[in-house]
């Protein structure tokens, strides 16, 4: 968990990257991928190859998009 991917924002806040499987309300499966302030179990330690860290204009929270 210690060589977690950190990104930091343009506020100079640092986040780190996280997965998660939920489950839907069909039953399905499916992998999330979210920040924290703090790492926290399930930290990645690398972004996904088919996505990219974008910034959200408001508040300058990172978000993965797909490229």
């Amino acid at each position: 968990m210690a060589n977690a991917y950190s990104y930091t924002n343009s506020k100079g806040q640092t986040y780190y990257l996280h997965t998660r499987d939920v489950t839907l309300k069909n039953g399905r499966v499916q992998t999330i991928y979210f920040f924290a302030r703090d790492i926290r179990e399930g930290s990645l330690s690398a972004v996904p190859a088919a996505y990219q860290v974008i910034e959200t204009s408001r508040t300058g929270m990172p978000v993965l998009k797909k490229k």
